[in-house]
């Protein structure tokens, strides 16, 4: 289970630099980028929580 953990550990790290980037970014364009990509590993962090909780399960 630590191949799930670790990633979910790196989702969500990666989660946080974007949304950090998202802040600081000074054009419009890529500010929209790291949102839409902050988004996308939230999304991917989300399903990594629900796959670590259905293999607990089983």
């Amino acid at each position: 289970m630590t191949d799930l953990q670790d990633r979910l550990e790196r989702f969500e790290t990666l989660t946080a630099e974007c949304e950090l980037i998202t802040k600081l970014a000074t054009d419009s364009a890529k500010r929209e980028f790291y949102l839409k990509l902050s988004e996308q590993y939230r999304q991917l962090a989300a399903d990594m929580r629900q796959a670590i909780a259905t293999k607990a399960a089983a």
